[in-house]
């Protein structure tokens, strides 16, 4: 791939690839770590498994496979981002992990390793795509029979809300999802997902929601306000709002979030297990 390619990808990432976002996906990914596990082992993942990580980001999720698969296993990871990947590679070198390859490529439009796996793992991938029914076809085409694919997207974003409620919130999640659509993703994918696996010859085992309402003293609580400081600069950078009011949205949110009986509710999601038939 050549700079200016990539640097044009880079540039449309939507919540962008600089060192703020991968320490935010870091801590999102140690949020989410526990419904990962719980997830996979649920699937059947299992050590000399094949598991592919469709769009791995800087790899957080890729490492817990490649412990899970072990030294008989394998992880492929695939990202978009160059930037992602070569963060990934690194973490793997810094755990001295042999199993993990990764790879920077479009999962729409570039072919995917020639390889089959046992199972797919992907979170947070199809909402953003353009194409989303053309990468899980992709992507599944590389399942072996009997062969399980995990994926956590949103159904319901909309549900992001406080208690006591915060027009400035409200505001600003219908912003971050009017500028999800702008470039193509939808932020409510779950809803399309279960059709298109039918159409795959795949087999739902599982659906289940995911929402959560926390309080500040609860982990959860930092995964979607630390977003929020990222998504309102990126939102201000791309145009979407204009600085001085993502500043004030910020701080109406914040104080609205500060008081210690605040109760925060999440962006509502689906886990959904499938099985290619054998």
């Amino acid at each position: 791939m050549n700079n200016g390619s990539l640097n044009k990808i880079e540039k449309e990432y939507v919540l962008g690839t600089h060192d703020e976002e991968i320490e935010r996906l870091g801590l999102q990914h140690r949020v989410w770590r526990p419904r990962a596990l719980d997830a996979w082992r649920r699937a059947g993942f299992n050590v000399g498994h094949t598991i592919l990580d469709l769009g791995c980001g800087p790899g957080y999720c890729s490492i817990d496979l490649a412990e899970i698969v072990g030294r008989s296993g394998r992880v492929i990871g695939v990202d978009v981002s160059g930037r992602f990947v070569e963060a990934a590679r690194a973490l793997a070198d810094q755990r001295q992990l042999k199993n993990i390859d990764f790879h920077e490529l479009d999962i729409c439009t570039s072919a995917l390793p020639e390889i089959e796996v046992d199972g797919i793992w992907t979170r947070w991938v199809f909402c953003f795509l353009k194409e989303p029914e053309k990468a899980l076809r992709n992507a599944v085409s590389l399942l072996k029979p009997g062969g399980t694919i995990v994926v956590h997207e949103y159904f319901c974003y909309s549900t992001w809300q406080t208690m006591p409620p915060s027009k400035e919130l409200t505001e600003f999640v219908d912003l971050v999802k009017k500028s999800w659509i702008a470039e193509g993703g939808d932020p409510d994918i779950g809803l399309r997902l279960v059709p298109w696996m039918g159409e795959l010859d795949l087999e739902i085992m599982d659906i289940r929601p995911i929402v959560d309402v926390v309080g500040a003293d609860n982990f959860v609580w930092q995964w979607p306000t630390t977003f929020l400081n990222n998504g309102i600069n990126r939102l201000a950078e791309k145009d979407h709002i204009s600085y001085e009011r993502a500043s004030y949205l910020k701080s109406a949110i914040e104080q609205n979030q500060s008081s210690p009986d605040s109760k925060l509710v999440t962006p509502a999601l689906l886990e959904i297990t499938a099985r290619r038939r054998k």
